[in-house]
């Protein structure tokens, strides 16, 4: 199946125009007619649909594999309600039986120490994820790096929680959908200090290696929660593309640089937001925006009328 895949031209003429043949199973050249793959494997369904209802009814898979799961969602599941599949409640004799396999099944499910350190880790990364309004990437991301520094025993001595919100804000970073380490702290159940210094460990123990957060990634978020158009945070990203050609952003703190943008950018496009505006969803003070604005307006030479 690899082979046929990788297959990419006529090894008889050299022709890329292939054209599979689902009816005979082979893999023919458009060109010269030269079959060059027979019998391939289908690997779809062996039923037909003809509607999504169809589709849905006869699909017999259950729902993909995750990693925000300890057991991965592979798992069975014993439903909480005494019913059966037809609707009608259970007998006193079944219930008591569903009542014994659903507690072992509970305790199969988390068997030992790293499970339920996982089942615990993964669901609060969740919680906080959930918190932060983080898409589905960033937390599979999450939970990948949670899951390596559980398999090089990087836990010990740390607590559970630290470690949590230090690969969640890996994994932003990493996804390019930065959130400060305050924003983190403020979900989390353990301070500041704690997570940047669970980060800069795993950091180096994994050999993660990011670079520093672009103010251009926060551009997008910022110009969301003030309800500016596009054309402002299309402006507000050309504003800090100049501004790192000229090294305007290096030693600065990128939100608060990407907070000037916006600001610059809006009372450009006539869309102008309060500079106490910008700083409350930048989370910096006013005078950080009041400091970066002049910078960028004396240094690329703009005339912003205030």
């Amino acid at each position: 199946m690899e082979k046929v895949e990788s297959q990419k031209k006529c090894p008889e003429c050299g022709s890329t125009k292939l054209v599979r043949d689902y009816e005979r199973a082979e893999l023919v050249c458009a060109s010269c007619g030269y079959v060059i793959h027979a019998k391939i494997m289908d690997m779809g369904p062996e039923w037909r649909a003809f509607d999504q209802e169809q589709r849905e009814r006869r699909g017999r898979v259950g729902a993909p594999m995750t990693l925000t799961i300890h057991d991965k969602g592979l798992s069975t599941m014993i439903d909480w309600r005494d019913r059966d599949s037809h609707g009608k409640d259970l007998t006193p004799k079944r219930r008591a039986q569903i009542y014994r396999l659903r507690k072992w099944q509970r305790r199969i499910r988390v068997s030992d120490a790293t499970e339920r350190n996982l089942a615990f880790a993964l669901s609060e990364i969740d919680r906080m994820a959930s918190h932060l309004n983080l898409p589905r990437n960033v937390r599979e991301a999450a939970a990948l790096i949670y899951r390596k520094a559980v398999e090089e025993r990087l836990i010990r001595g740390r607590s559970i929680e630290g470690v949590a919100a230090a690969a969640l804000y890996a994994a932003c970073r990493e996804s390019k959908v930065p959130r400060t380490l305050d924003e983190i702290a403020e979900v989390s159940r353990v301070s500041k200090k704690e997570i940047g210094r669970s980060y800069r460990f795993i950091a180096r123990e994994l050999l993660i290696h990011l670079r520093p957060t672009s103010p251009i990634d926060y551009i997008p978020r910022f110009g969301s929660d003030l309800g500016l158009s596009g054309a402002v945070q299309s402006k507000a990203i050309e504003l800090l593309k100049e501004a790192q050609k000229k090294g305007l952003t290096s030693g600065r703190g990128p939100t608060g640089v990407a907070a000037a943008a916006i600001y610059i950018a809006s009372v450009l496009m006539g869309e102008r937001r309060t500079q106490r505006d910008v700083a409350d969803v930048a989370r910096v003070t006013e005078v950080t925006v009041r400091n970066r604005y002049k910078e960028l307006c004396e240094k690329l030479g703009l005339d912003v009328e205030l």
